[in-house]
């Protein structure tokens, strides 16, 4: 995996048919994305990752509840109008369409996809959600993306796993059965901190292979990327700490100029 250090989140705003939607449409939508991608860039982070964060409740993102088609068309434009700031940009279609993330990397020559649920069964406020590394690997091999890097999840947040499973077989069966290029782990809900030995124990079992924080660092916890290669931040980075307002450049720079990650000098 080529990325490395501080991993902004661009969510973008409730679309058209979403139920918090409140008007503006579509352009509306995508001139926020622009703003909070221009301000992660103003304060230095090394890359971006767009989630359709204001469609809740989301679908599963499965052949029979799929991703609405205009929300995967809208983070296709989000991700295209973030890679203009010349940065690894990658995609996360929540809750877990890693075939949509998946098509819209390749077709917009986005870096990397988030995959929440890629192998092994999860119950969540969707219901259970199982993993889908089969047809995800396959195809982004017929897309010949395999360029596009998967950033799967272990014990990812708002979630449970079906069946009772150590943290280091979860991490052996993402990373090997389930090929994928990095791995993610959270706490237990957006914005909550990752627990220090659930960290260190993926840290461990994934051996050389990449680890991303996923939730809840900020300058306070700090320390914690030391056991990892980079980290995705979205809640922290906007303006007072609060999930639905604009990215604030100088809280990026801040957390920036703290963290130090596995091998930094």
């Amino acid at each position: 995996m080529k990325v490395r250090g501080l991993i902004g989140v661009v969510h973008l705003r409730p679309m058209p048919s979403d139920p918090a939607h409140r008007g503006g449409g579509f352009e509306r939508v995508l001139d926020a994305a622009r703003r909070d991608a221009a301000a992660l860039a103003e304060g230095g982070a090394a890359a971006m990752i767009v989630e359709n964060f204001g469609s809740a409740p989301f679908p599963k993102g499965t052949p029979e509840q799929p991703t609405p088609a205009h929300q995967i068309a809208m983070l296709a434009r989000a991700v295209d109008a973030c890679l203009a700031f010349e940065r690894p940009v990658g995609v996360n279609v929540l809750r877990n369409d890693a075939m949509a993330a998946i098509g819209i990397a390749a077709a917009t020559g986005a870096s990397f996809v988030r995959v929440n649920v890629h192998c092994g069964a999860y119950v969540t406020d969707q219901g259970v959600i199982e993993g889908r590394a089969f047809e995800t690997l396959r195809y982004r091999a017929v897309l010949d993306a395999r360029d596009v890097a998967i950033l799967a999840d272990v014990r990812v947040k708002h979630a449970s796993p079906l069946a009772p499973v150590s943290i280091e077989a979860e991490v052996g069966d993402v990373l090997h059965r389930g090929m994928a290029d990095a791995v993610v782990v959270t706490g237990a809900a957006t914005g909550a901190p990752v627990d220090a030995e659930v960290l260190a124990a993926v840290r461990a079992a994934a051996v050389e292979a990449p680890v991303v924080i996923g939730s809840g660092l900020c300058p306070e916890r700090a320390a914690l990327a030391e056991l990892a290669d980079a980290a995705i931040v979205g809640t922290w980075l906007k303006h007072d700490g609060e999930v639905g307002r604009p990215v604030d450049p100088e809280r990026v720079r801040r957390l920036v100029e703290a963290l130090r990650f596995r091998g930094d000098p």
